[in-house]
């Protein structure tokens, strides 16, 4: 088993503290492993198996808790004694108005330690942040990274074959069971119609699913891209469907809440703010993105970009799109005091591909470090602007 360190020692803090702990991902992206790592972890401090009580919300055995009043005196019934009790319940957004048993467990017994995983935004809906007042404390969690992936599978990290796998069948941690290329895409389209399913028709009503799954298409074939409604409404228009921009917005909307896509901001390099036009949107896990895509060349353009964007936000960057007067800076990364640009390309060895990535730094007056991240071997770093093989940036946390 892949111990996840990185999240465990950012959670390890809190294991004791009455915050309540939040884990969100993407359906099937090590969440319950995590939980089961923690406890663990409990169970080598020596606390009591009595004292870890754990649901999963999506055995069938705990059917009759999804009624929160239930679930409430459940959980009550098991505390029973002043020693610490470590609560972990999983994927709990099958539980409606499961906030309340949060927030009255929470409120009424003082020795309890609560840890919830949830697989959409409804984790982070306004209901909740407004029930739970700021008590408690959320950790993002992600499809494997390529070097959790490479820890996982033991395989060779600076072997290309085994990159491109990773990019193209992406980090989804059960994936990396199958072999076969029918066997990985049969997979990831059951996590995929279990998303569809459960965390988006069922909860908005959505009544037609294939104008949900073209308007997807599209945002996939399109990924990196400066976003237009208006575009897509186009594309449908060809496609003889007729749809409002509203419809567009509702059902991208209802994408980032399920956490298979993720809008980023555009950011004015000089005029230090965020812009909220012309956003882009970059997709959790590329194996999802592989099967529902319909551009055979999808790797070779826009890939690269996806999987550095997605390794800024594990390493807990907030990551816009960055805008130098007319020209575009592929990625602006903020965290605490630090920021960091990084231009992503396939490869440096011709002259027009240095010249135009290099130039997209011009005007920048700063002293902030500056990237250039390749697929080259040969490091053709200059003027203070650093190139990176992509495979050296993912396997080293330097920056």
């Amino acid at each position: 088993m892949l111990i996840r360190t990185d999240y465990l020692n950012k959670i390890r803090g809190f294991y004791n503290s009455n915050l309540v702990k939040i884990l969100v991902g993407i359906r099937r992206c090590g969440k319950s492993v995590i939980l089961d790592q923690i406890i663990n972890d409990l169970k080598k401090e020596k606390v009591n198996d009595k004292h870890i009580i754990c649901i999963n919300f999506e055995f069938i055995e705990y059917e009759e808790l999804k009624n929160y009043k239930k679930l409430n005196a459940y959980i009550k019934e098991q505390i029973k004694d002043d020693k610490m009790y470590y609560v972990f319940l999983d994927e709990i957004q099958n539980v409606d108005n499961f906030e309340k048993v949060i927030n009255s467990l929470r409120a009424s017994i003082k020795n309890i330690s609560i840890f919830i995983t949830g697989s959409n935004s409804k984790m982070l809906s306004d209901e909740l942040s407004t029930v739970l007042s700021g008590r408690y404390v959320l950790f993002n969690i992600y499809p494997l990274s390529y070097k959790e992936y490479i820890e996982l599978t033991n395989k060779d990290a600076y072997d290309l074959n085994n990159f491109w796998d990773y990019a193209k069948w992406g980090g989804l941690p059960n994936r990396c069971e199958f072999t076969s290329e029918l066997d990985i895409k049969n997979y990831l389209h059951s996590v995929y119609d279990s998303i569809i399913l459960r965390d988006i028709v069922k909860r908005l009503n959505l009544q037609d699913i294939i104008l949900f799954d073209k308007i997807l298409n599209y945002l996939l074939d399109t990924i990196g891209r400066e976003f237009s409604a208006e575009n897509i409404v186009n594309y449908l228009e060809k496609e003889y469907r007729k749809v409002s921009t509203d419809t567009i917005y509702t059902y991208i909307d209802a994408l980032c809440k399920a956490l298979i896509i993720k809008k980023v901001y555009r950011y004015d390099i000089h005029g230090k703010g965020m812009l909220k036009t012309l956003n882009k949107y970059y997709v959790t896990d590329l194996g999802i993105a592989q099967i529902k895509n319909n551009n055979k060349d999808f790797k070779n353009y826009i890939v690269l970009e996806n999987i550095v964007y997605n390794e800024l936000i594990k390493r807990d960057y907030e990551v816009y799109v960055g805008k130098n007067n007319n020209i575009e800076i592929d990625f602006v990364g903020k965290k605490d005091d630090k920021t960091i640009y990084i231009q992503v390309t396939y490869e440096l060895s011709n002259e027009e591909a240095r010249e135009r990535e290099f130039n997209a730094f011009k005007n920048i007056n700063d002293n902030y470090p500056k990237y250039i991240i390749s697929l080259d071997k040969r490091d053709f770093s200059q003027n203070g602007i650093k190139n990176i093989n992509i495979i050296d940036f993912l396997m080293n946390e330097d920056l």
